[in-house]
């Protein structure tokens, strides 16, 4: 009985965690690998696998055109392989490419022998529909769900929740009340009551709210949150501890139009933002503490699915901007290391000699190995994973 109660919540919780990781990487990870497939196709290059997961093959299946398309045991990525990958032609490789005999016809579907562009483009197509399929998800949220009506009624300053212990609890506020004035200045919409605290940090205020139509008078001093500006300088901010209720937030849905220039402004201020962060990173603005991999990312993943499909699309665009990026960065393994290659031999008028091509592709899989396990490890620390481990100990 007592192992089937350790056992048991285990199996609960990887579960509700593991289920929507799981569905979170299959669809990002067939996304990014359709853009390499679907230009590879229109470059008319012949793909012999699109696999998602590693390991041992699970189930597959062959198409028209010979791909072998599967489902492998460990999902935690994906690939496709085009013929005559990972084979560029060099100076100092022409033999081998003379032993392999290749026809006219295996040519013509060969990826090393397509050109410098179409080569390019295919790998770029990877990070690329990441970004649209952001941009789409987020259409797609505008337009089904809408955006918040900042005009509406019900965003007045009206309290909805009341955070326990915060200023606003022990100077008496309810919710329901509706806060009308600080410190002489009108307040109508709940931005205006935000903005007024922010400025504000331990600081004794005199608040006139509403109740049931009268007229009532709190004192209260704020409390203070140190946060950092978008220079990332440390300021303190002023807080009040009340919020507007979710369910009292009406939206209005946007046209189409409107919904695409949205999606990519919001997936263009992610770029921003993530870029930013590993910027201050390597002037040492940022911690690296909080950078995490897949054990954090499924750990949100089961956190996000609980609030329901809306919030699971939302944080999958997310994924998405994030995919993307890394791909694009210039590490030799990720799209954008080959991408490197490529304007390097646009430059120099021929391909990375394959000693070379093979050193820099060693060295990235060692720096991505690297990344994996410190990003784990932060993983790990962030879970307090140790001090569970210690405690069967102590």
């Amino acid at each position: 009985m007592e192992i089937i109660d350790i056992i048991t919540p285990r199996i609960s919780f990887l579960w509700e965690v593991g289920l929507p990781f799981v569905i979170a990487l299959t669809i990002l990870v067939f996304v990014h690998e359709m853009g390499h497939y679907s230009v590879a196709r229109f470059c008319d290059v012949r793909v012999e696998v699109f696999s998602i997961g590693f390991g041992p093959e699970i189930f597959g299946w062959n198409d028209k055109a010979d791909t072998r398309w599967k489902i492998c045991m460990i999902p935690l990525g994906g690939y496709v392989k085009m013929f005559g990958e990972g084979e560029e032609i060099s100076e100092d490789n022409d033999d081998s490419r003379k032993d392999q005999k290749l026809s006219d016809e295996e040519k013509a579907v060969s990826f090393q022998y397509k050109t410098l562009l179409q080569r390019s483009a295919i790998v770029f197509a990877g990070p690329l529909i990441n970004f649209l399929f952001a941009i789409i998800a987020f259409a797609g949220i505008f337009m089904t769900v809408g955006l918040p009506n900042s005009n509406s009624d019900q965003l007045i300053a009206k309290i909805g929740k009341l955070s326990a212990g915060a200023p606003a609890v022990s100077a008496g506020l309810k919710v329901g009340d509706q806060i009308i004035e600080i410190d002489t200045k009108k307040v109508v919409y709940f931005s205006d009551l935000q903005e007024i605290i922010k400025s504000r940090p331990n600081k004794k205020l005199v608040i006139k709210a509403l109740r049931d139509g009268r007229e009532i008078i709190f004192e209260l001093k704020t409390s203070s949150r140190l946060v950092k500006d978008e220079s990332g300088e440390s300021m303190n901010i002023g807080l009040l501890g009340v919020s507007v209720a979710q369910g009292d937030i009406t939206y209005v849905r946007q046209g189409v139009f409107q919904s695409i220039y949205l999606g990519i402004q919001r997936t263009y201020n992610f770029t921003l933002q993530i870029l930013k962060y590993i910027k201050d990173i390597f002037i040492g603005k940022q911690s690296t503490d909080e950078l995490g991999g897949i054990i954090r990312i499924a750990q949100i993943s089961g956190q996000v699915a609980e609030l329901g499909l809306v919030s699971f699309i939302s944080f999958l665009a997310i994924l998405s901007v994030n995919l993307g990026l890394i791909n694009l960065f210039p590490i030799p393994m990720l799209d954008g290391g080959h991408l490197v290659f490529y304007a390097i031999e646009a430059v120099i008028g021929r391909p990375l000699s394959s000693r070379i091509q093979e050193y820099l592709l060693k060295f990235g899989l060692l720096l991505v190995i690297f990344i994996f396990l410190f990003v784990t490890w932060n993983d790990l620390v962030h879970l307090k994973f140790f001090e569970f481990i210690i405690s069967f100990f102590t």
